[in-house]
């Protein structure tokens, strides 16, 4: 049998332990070509560019009928 605590862990201190225990959300920049936000040192997912190169094929958007 594993041990237990001998004491009722109190509410407080255990949200005290845990406040450090977040999410971080990314930290994203505006591409220079089409000004969508992407991560940083990546290729952008939407035109495909890194560094004022052209590096991913990007087709385009499907797009449902009735759509312009």
């Amino acid at each position: 049998m594993p041990p237990l605590p001998k004491k009722k862990y109190p509410k407080a201190r255990q949200r005290q332990r845990r406040s450090h225990i977040i999410l971080n959300l990314p930290h994203l920049v505006p591409c220079p070509q089409c000004h969508t936000l992407r991560l940083p040192h990546r290729a952008c997912p939407v035109c495909g560019t890194y560094r004022g190169r052209t590096v991913l094929k990007v087709e385009e958007p499907h797009r449902l009928p009735g759509q312009r």
